[in-house]
């Protein structure tokens, strides 16, 4: 890293204060600072050295193109400084701008110093989704995906883990009988939800990890961002912190199409699959060795809580 100096800012002495920050379920994330010159405080997104089999990201190199068009399309999300090289030595990922805040949800649901935030959240999330999905995608390289093609490729995920379990079957089974049609794909974030947000009492900062963008059903998003996992126990369903009036009013008022309530309730559903067979995989890496971490042992035992948002959605309609 000190190497790149001169290139990051050719007045500064070198770096200090290099660590890693917890959470990041798939890449690294790390915090520095540079000595003299600007001052300026950076991050380091980088892949971990051992990839897993699998992956379903889009890649580093794909990633900073995907947040450089939004950045420039007015999504608030960290600036790209520097795409690193494999002369660098440091293995692929890129230098970003620091975005100041919080991204911890226990702290962003609960401490006062974010009651202002809260207050605004589900609307202004809104209107950076749409944003987002006004983004012009031409010549991303991401992938295109409709609503079919991502419920197949999560069956195809849970059929190789090898898991029975009765409950995913039953979503999958009512998930292709209501599957909603591919109507105007938009450039979906693809991991929009509580974590990856980043929050200061004024609200909304900066979006953050943007490596499952694609071309999609932009109602993907919203979905996501409502699904039970992510409101880390409190009982307003827009993360935690609202309701989806208020997403869909601010998504409709900032120039996203019209909200279709059902294709988000399909959505939400599938989300709550997609957790599942995410935790299901976590659980492979523990058990061949890919990624004994605590944090990984931690989340692969959840798989049974995605079931039972699955079984209240399916047989009662929970909101």
């Amino acid at each position: 890293m000190a190497r790149l100096v001169p290139t990051l800012d050719p007045a500064a002495q070198g770096i200090t204060g290099l660590r890693r920050l917890s959470g990041g379920a798939s890449q690294e994330t790390w915090s520095f600072r540079m000595d003299g010159g600007q001052g300026q405080h950076l991050i380091l997104r980088r892949e971990p050295s051992a990839v897993r089999a699998g992956g379903s990201g889009i890649g580093m190199a794909a990633e900073a193109q995907v947040i450089n068009r939004v950045v420039n399309a007015g999504v608030p999300a960290p600036r790209i400084e520097y795409e690193l090289t494999p002369n660098d030595g440091i293995g692929t990922g890129f230098i970003m701008t620091r975005i100041q805040g919080e991204a911890l949800p226990h702290r962003i649901l609960r401490d006062e110093t974010y009651a202002p935030a809260r207050k605004i959240f589900a609307r202004q999330a809104g209107e950076i989704l749409a944003k987002i999905h006004q983004t012009d995608p031409t010549g991303l390289p991401v992938p295109v995906l409709s609503p079919r093609e991502v419920l197949a490729d999560l069956a195809e995920r849970h059929s190789a883990c090898g898991d029975a379990r009765p409950v995913f079957s039953l979503a999958l089974r009512w998930l292709a009988e209501h599957a909603p049609d591919q109507n105007a794909p938009k450039l979906v974030h693809g991991d929009f939800r509580m974590g990856n947000l980043m929050l200061g009492p004024d609200g909304t900062r900066g979006v953050l990890d943007w490596e499952l963008a694609h071309v999609g059903d932009p109602m993907a998003d919203m979905g996501w961002l409502c699904m039970e996992s992510w409101r880390f126990g409190n009982a307003d369903p827009v993360g935690g912190l609202g309701r989806r009036e208020d997403l869909f009013a601010g998504y409709e008022a900032a120039g996203g199409d019209p909200v279709d309530l059902e294709t988000v309730r399909w959505w939400e559903i599938l989300s709550a699959l997609r957790w599942g067979v995410i935790i299901e995989e976590m659980g492979s890496w523990v058990r061949d060795g890919t990624d004994t971490s605590v944090e990984r042992h931690v989340i692969a035992r959840r798989a049974s809580e995605t079931e039972t948002i699955l079984l209240l959605h399916l047989l009662e309609g929970a909101p």
